[in-house]
């Protein structure tokens, strides 16, 4: 008899996860990001999703992750719908649209509130998770539309957390980082900076790994 239940509960479908995080992927591809860097920027999220430590968190999360390029206004665009990362494949797949997929704009300004605006409608149609986050990279302060402390604010009363990869120049200069921290990220958010979009690859890791933790409870 107990043979027989242990075959019985091994036939039975297992229950889904619960998703801890839906997380928007808001990545600057404005005239200021050139073919190379845009390169670095999609090959350096697909490869931190692949990175053994953010795919046992991914998988442990049940995460739902989707991918938005942003530029200037009403130029955003998903390249990657929302996948929810269950098994492995789920995660190879998404990494491998995110490093394939063309650019979805160039040459063009810098409409941070409009990208923030883009990600939030975003979780209309995402699946429920307990947390929702925008992650946000960029490198330079908003210079069109001029609406991102509005859409910092929509973004806060809806419950959505924002955090940011600031690029910087190679120098000491700390502008963007101070930009993404007084005008964009929401509180108790975060700012993570990238010396150089060279240095993206590792930021967006280490962004992940933070923002994918479990609160404290």
């Amino acid at each position: 008899m107990r043979t027989l239940a242990l075959c019985l509960a091994l036939s039975l479908p297992t229950a889904a996860r619960p998703c801890d995080v839906a997380l928007v992927l808001a990545i600057d591809v404005s005239g200021s990001i050139d073919a190379g860097e845009y390169r670095t920027q999609a090959n350096g999220t697909a490869n931190a999703l692949l990175d053994p430590a953010v795919t046992d968190v991914l998988l442990e999360g049940q995460v739902a992750v989707t991918v938005l390029h942003w530029s200037g206004q009403g130029q955003q665009a998903v390249v990657l719908p929302w996948v929810q990362m269950r098994a492995p494949a789920d995660i190879v797949h998404a990494a491998n649209l995110i490093r394939s997929a063309p650019r979805a704009f160039s040459g063009s300004d810098t409409a941070v509130g409009e990208a923030i605006d883009a990600a939030l409608s975003l979780f209309a149609n995402a699946p429920r998770c307990a947390r929702n986050i925008i992650d946000i990279s960029g490198d330079g302060p908003e210079n069109s539309g001029n609406t991102v402390r509005a859409a910092r604010s929509r973004a806060s009363a809806a419950g959505v957390a924002i955090n940011a990869i600031a690029i910087e120049d190679l120098g000491q200069s700390t502008a963007i980082t101070r930009f993404y921290e007084n005008w964009v990220i929401t509180r108790g958010g975060f700012v993570i900076t990238s010396r150089g979009v060279s240095a993206y690859p590792q930021a967006i890791r280490a962004k992940l790994l933070r923002e994918l933790e479990k609160p404290a409870s």
